[in-house]
């Protein structure tokens, strides 16, 4: 016994001296203490823990100390030469598909203008005028006298870059005038600018929703609205297009969800277009204004394309409909769009716009629009406050064109009659409907299932897209070839969440007078007629 403790006490000597070295050494660590308390209160009040927490430690320095690489008996070596030889014999795949012969047809028709744009801008191809169905020109503002004029002082004045985003030195006095007038056009405590168009309504929806929080959709929303929903990565529901009783049986169902998984209240949000962008179809602000409140949602509403084209003064649709602009939570509007200028803004309470300055991707990340950008929107909105007859002339176009167009029987539009932009359809002979119109025209009782995004009425689409895209196309180079621009709505194929049918979109615009306008729109009929008629 004495000859067994002789032989181990060197041993118990070396392990107590190197635990206290340790001890010593670990004692001088920043931080050790803090590790010591909350080791020690681990322990005392959860032992069970300690132990795995160990076995966890081990386990990790046992991962991060032995070999990345394990051998692979069907490993073969190569030589130098057979590593040469595969290298030169490998083809990479190619970052992107080659154009489709239609798709290259459609990029050498892309009429080039000769310098400014406009109601009759002159084409590089030929050196004649045209005219304009095409841009959204909707005002006449692009080419106004006193804009350009007000853009080249402010040029002199400012330059033309503002060389960073809005919280880094890129906001201009001229940007908050803007935000100042957006707001008191419409009529809100406060609006923010963002310098992109397309990228507002992708930042608006992000900033607010997140995981976990409900959107309730239209499956007819644009692209933008699309890109912020997937940003968001909140819980989606979709109701059916421009249904706004779809839209309740969606709330009512996401409702009765939550009760019967003992879910708490999330963030609630409806997000839907003015006038959509894909159709030119036109909620009902004031009912969805009432179901908004009745279920306890906020409201995102898109009017990019609605903002400066319907209403008295192109206030939107919530001067066409009286609503209070404070009833809808997020306005997003188009300054590109609806002042001929660019970007875009978000309009509400003063809390829902400094959320956004903080939070908003593209502004914080974007640089600001150019100063000379920011004025000629104010000067757009001062004109539309004191020039109530542009938006009249605009309605009185956008009727005369219409009046033309419906009584085609070879092709259809989904747009509403006050929309500025007329979208057109080519009519299938097999009697199909366009989804913008089959749920109010032919009533169907499949319930729609709201986590997809796909119509109810989805499998009876019978169209061919790219057979509809040529024929649409072969109409647009009529038109141009009498002297009319007009355009195919542009959809990116495979990257949208729903692939739209093909469409022809007329823009209006009250730089025209209605006998011009005629008499474009007729050429336009006339292309429709020759081209759709040699199906028959």
């Amino acid at each position: 016994m004495n000859a067994t403790s002789t032989t181990l006490e060197p041993i118990l000597d070396f392990l107590a001296r190197t635990l206290t070295t340790a001890e010593t050494t670990f004692n001088k660590l920043p931080g050790s203490a803090v590790i010591q308390r909350y080791v020690k209160s681990s322990h005392q009040n959860d032992p069970g823990r300690t132990i795995l927490e160990l076995i966890l430690f081990i386990f990790a320095v046992r991962t991060l100390l032995q070999s990345r690489t394990r051998a692979d008996k069907n490993f073969i070596q190569f030589s130098d030469k057979e590593v040469d030889e595969l290298v030169d014999e490998w083809t990479p795949e190619p970052l992107a598909q080659s154009l489709t012969p239609q798709e290259e047809n459609d990029l050498a028709a892309v009429p080039i203008i000769s310098g400014p744009n406009g109601p009759k801008p002159k084409l590089a191809s030929t050196g004649k005028t045209a005219v304009n169905l095409a841009s959204y020109n909707f005002t006449g503002l692009s080419g106004n006298e006193e804009i350009k004029e007000r853009a080249v002082e402010v040029l002199r004045k400012y330059g033309l870059g503002s060389c960073g985003p809005p919280g880094f030195y890129g906001t201009l006095d001229v940007h908050m005038e803007l935000e100042r007038d957006i707001a008191d056009f419409l009529g809100t405590e406060a609006a923010i600018l963002y310098s992109q168009g397309f990228s507002t309504i992708s930042s608006v929806i992000p900033a607010f929703c997140k995981r976990g929080d409900i959107i309730v959709a239209d499956r007819g929303v644009n692209f933008a609205i699309q890109k912020g929903i997937q940003i968001s990565r909140s819980t989606v529901r979709w109701f059916d297009h421009n249904d706004l009783k779809s839209l309740e049986e969606v709330l009512e169902s996401v409702e009765k969800e939550r009760k019967k998984r003992r879910g708490p209240l999330t963030r609630r949000f409806i997000v839907t277009e003015g006038i959509f962008e894909k159709d030119g179809a036109m909620v009902d602000l004031p009912k969805l204004i009432d179901i908004k409140f009745k279920h306890k949602y906020r409201l995102v509403l898109d009017e990019s394309i609605s903002f400066g084209t319907v209403g008295r003064t192109g206030r939107g649709l919530t001067e066409l409909y009286n609503v209070p602009a404070s009833k809808v939570d997020m306005l997003i509007g188009s300054v590109a769009n609806g002042l001929n200028s660019c970007g875009g803004f978000c309009a509400g309470s003063q809390i829902v716009v400094n959320h956004q300055r903080i939070n908003g991707l593209s502004f914080v990340f974007s640089a600001s629009m150019p100063a000379l950008l920011s004025v000629a929107a104010s000067e757009g909105i001062n004109i539309l406050r004191n020039a109530p007859s542009i938006l009249a002339t605009l309605q009185e176009n956008t009727q005369a064109a219409r009046a033309i167009l419906d009584r085609l029987d070879c092709i259809t539009i989904p747009s509403h009659p006050a929309s500025p932009i007329i979208h057109i359809h080519v009519r299938n002979t097999k009697s199909s409907l366009h989804p913008a119109t089959a749920a109010t025209i032919v009533p169907s009782t499949k319930p729609s299932n709201p986590t997809s995004i796909m119509p109810k009425d989805a499998a009876s689409w019978d169209w061919d897209i790219p057979a509809e895209e040529k024929l649409l196309q072969d109409v647009v180079d009529e038109a141009l070839v009498q002297g009319v621009i007009i355009t195919k709505a542009k959809r990116l194929r495979g990257q949208e969440m729903v692939d739209a049918r093909p469409s022809i979109r007329l823009a209006m615009t009250s730089a025209l007078t209605k006998k011009e306008t005629e008499k474009a729109v007729n050429v336009v009929k006339s292309a429709l007629v020759k081209v759709l008629g040699k199906r028959r």
